[in-house]
């Protein structure tokens, strides 16, 4: 199968694997011919990308980084915990982390148990799920992209289950600020912005009144906006002042932003995100934790249609352990033709071959 932007969909093209709603009912079935009225349906959920069949790449099968109960089970206690604490409008919502503090550090346990069992680079595109509030999504991804990171330095599993934690907890502070300006679509105001930088100071009282949690965990939501050059927020601390915690969050969080899609910004693709990471290396984000990132999430992930530098065009058929930016590619396409018999490049073992460009589809399969 095919990775597609959704956005760049013709009728006529077939749904490679089920779209599910946060809950991991089947919203749409593997195997539909799509409508345009589908196709805008999926734009209008803020789906950025889908497989879609091609009886030539239909053994190429995107594996998610968990299991999909693990993942509903996580995103149910993060969003029931994180409204709880709403719910009470100020900061006495310590209590109510502190309730859920056993159930979510043992996601996080559960979490670290099936990314060591699963081999493959990590990619969030294998699974499409429309979702209601990013908010709790983005805690679970960003939890996921931060003990890949933790997990690819060699972070012993105690202080992975307190990266985990904070990783989980990094945008609860977001819970007490005003929902208007949480959702606004447009640009903020300045005023705006001011009220959405207090997130992490929120967050880090919220969090350091629970007695039975690290005070690390609440430095990590302190922390995640902090940069390596002073430019962050919201203390403007630089270098060593910010806890290493807090900056392998700090790249997981701006990586899972980019590549979501937003009301106000489309999503990147993969390769796309990380050359938003290396533009700020060594000014925003250490150099070491965005190398052990590389490694370990897919940059290019199965299904994606690129072109070389040799004009091949093909897709990317799997991945090379630990090397994420040089996959297996299945050529489809030589000098402008497309080939009777496809085959694999492996671009581990071919270094003068370069991706120039990830390509979109739009015609159906």
């Amino acid at each position: 199968m095919r990775l597609a932007i959704t956005k760049s969909l013709r009728p006529g093209a077939r749904l490679g694997k089920n779209i599910y709603n946060e809950g991991g009912l089947i919203q749409l079935c593997e195997g539909l011919t799509l409508t345009q009225k589908m196709i805008n349906r999926l734009v209008s959920l803020n789906i950025p990308f889908i497989y879609i069949q091609d009886s030539r790449t239909d053994d190429i099968i995107p594996k998610p980084p968990v299991s999909g109960k693990l993942r509903r089970e996580a995103i149910n206690t993060i969003e029931t915990t994180f409204l709880d604490m709403k719910n009470k409008m100020n900061l006495d919502g310590s209590f109510t982390i502190e309730q859920a503090n056993v159930e979510l550090t043992q996601i996080v346990r559960n979490i670290m148990g099936e990314l060591k069992r699963n081999k493959e680079l990590m990619t969030l595109l294998a699974d499409v799920y429309t979702y209601d509030d990013y908010i709790f999504t983005h805690s679970f991804n960003v939890t996921l992209y931060t003990l890949a990171i933790g997990m690819e330095l060699n972070i012993n599993n105690k202080n992975l289950e307190i990266l985990g934690l904070g990783a989980i907890l990094h945008d609860v502070g977001k819970m007490l600020l005003p929902l208007e300006v949480l959702r606004k679509p447009g640009k903020l105001t300045e005023k705006e912005f001011e009220q959405i930088q207090k997130h992490a100071d929120y967050g880090f009282h919220l969090i350091k009144n629970v007695h039975t949690v690290s005070l690390l965990v609440a430095n990590c939501a302190y922390q995640h906006h902090e940069r390596l050059d002073g430019s962050g927020y919201p203390r403007g601390i630089k270098g060593d002042e910010i806890h290493y915690f807090g900056k392998i969050i700090a790249v997981a969080d701006v990586f899972d932003a980019v590549t979501s899609n937003r009301v106000y910004r489309k999503a990147m693709l993969p390769h796309q995100g990380l050359e938003v990471l290396y533009a700020g290396v060594g000014k925003k984000f250490d150099n070491t934790i965005i190398e052990a990132f590389r490694r370990a999430v897919a940059i290019y992930p199965n299904g994606l249609t690129v072109e070389l530098n040799d004009g091949r065009k093909g897709v990317v058929s799997s991945q090379n352990e630990g090397i994420g930016d040089r996959p297996m590619i299945r050529i489809l396409e030589e000098d402008g033709e497309q080939i009777k018999e496809p085959y694999e490049v492996d671009l581990n073992k071919n270094l003068h071959l370069l991706i120039m460009k990830c390509l979109d589809i739009q015609e159906p399969a």
